[in-house]
């Protein structure tokens, strides 16, 4: 009898398991060369025809009628020593937040399940830490939360602060599928929002979470007091990163009382939409996400804001500490515009990367258990 070698099964298992997430024959190569002014000049086109533009990259590279639903949960509120001015859990402001310890295991696992039967496919955990200097025993308990609800057959997302290389990879290890890090504005803006962490932690951290294999998800804050051209920074900066980001959040601030950016406007719709179509046309291959501030915005705002790209949305009881569109009210909206739920790991990126972790895991196994049989 034929007995395949390990490499030749896994290399055909891993061509059927991806087979389906292949990229639009039609989509050219993604650029990692953009100019401040090129972007510039793309943000500041008339704004129908952005949106325009926009829509027709969407439809070169993603199936326009997907959203990824994403369920947030804040596992650990408050108490962080860092001193982000649009934050209700920093312990440098007096807030409505209150601190608490790291949530024990089970209640996580149930929010889970309850999220994937309402059908979000990605579960996202954020923790209020700067890093996670000192906190073994605290990161164990995450790694397991991440075992756990990778093997419900989610993609899992965490937000922890900064990370070590080694870090990253025990993430990476437990199944961590994406790692949210956002630089939230420009370089040049940022020292006007943040002093405890410089820029370039966060990117420290987003190489750390690359390096390991795990996909990035990285974006910004509208409203914090910056520009068009920090908006414009913010894009350039991860559009010429060495891998563009799996994800890119977009942020409405929600001021919150407490804290030193309590009495700022709220962002236009436009300025939203503006950002939302420039990151398509700058990211094509990104799934962008329509994040904290969505419950400001009306259905229509959000059916634009759809056709320009945005392609996530987080969805359930709430964020981490403000509102949420809940799961009926998100799943009645999609069903009034032709929309459906994305599947787990169906973003192509994706796909590679948790394909790599397959193959190694199975490598492992053979390793252990021998040759294995060839099935018929």
């Amino acid at each position: 009898m034929f007995r395949p070698t390990s490499t030749t099964r896994l290399s055909a298992h891993l061509r059927r398991a991806l087979a389906t997430h292949a990229s639009p024959p039609t989509a050219p190569p993604t650029r990692h060369s953009w100019t401040k002014q090129e972007i510039q000049k793309i943000y500041n086109s008339p704004l129908l025809d952005l949106v325009f533009r926009a829509a027709s990259v969407h439809r070169q590279y993603h199936d326009p009628s997907k959203i990824q639903l994403c369920t947030l949960m804040n596992i650990k509120t408050g108490g962080c020593s860092e001193d982000c001015s649009y934050c209700s859990q920093s312990s440098r402001y007096s807030t409505p937040t209150k601190a608490s310890r790291l949530v024990d295991i089970e209640p996580v696992l149930e929010a889970a399940r309850k999220a994937k039967e309402n059908g979000s496919t990605r579960f996202c955990m954020g923790a209020a830490w700067r890093d996670l200097s000192g906190r073994k025993r605290g990161f164990e308990r995450i790694l397991t939360m991440v075992r756990e609800i990778r093997g419900m057959g989610m993609e899992v997302c965490t937000t922890l602060g900064m990370l070590t290389p080694e870090q990253a990879r025990q993430l990476k290890e437990a199944g961590l599928t994406a790692y949210n890090h956002n630089l939230d504005t420009s370089r040049e803006f940022y020292p006007e929002v943040i002093s405890t962490r410089s820029y370039d932690d966060r990117l420290d951290t987003i190489s750390a979470v690359r390096d390991a294999g795990i996909s990035v998800c990285s974006g910004g804050i509208l409203g914090l007091g910056e520009s068009d051209k920090d908006r414009v920074g913010l894009i350039w900066e991860v559009a010429n990163m060495p891998e563009h980001p799996e994800s890119f959040p977009v942020n409405a601030l929600v001021p919150i009382k407490g804290t030193p950016l309590e009495n700022n406007e709220p962002v236009p719709h436009q300025t939203i939409l503006r950002t939302i179509s420039t990151a398509r046309i700058v990211l094509p291959g990104t799934i962008i996400r329509l994040a904290a501030g969505r419950q400001t915005l009306d259905e229509t705002q959000q059916a634009m804001c759809f056709m320009a790209g945005a392609n996530a949305v987080f969805t359930g009881e709430q964020m981490l500490t403000t509102p949420c569109s809940p799961w009926d009210e998100d799943k009645a909206m999609m069903g009034r515009w032709g929309l459906e739920g994305m599947g787990s790991f169906e973003q192509p990126s994706v796909a590679r990367k948790e394909g790599a972790r397959l193959e190694e895991r199975s490598a492992v196994r053979v390793e252990a258990s021998g040759e294995v049989e060839a099935s018929v």
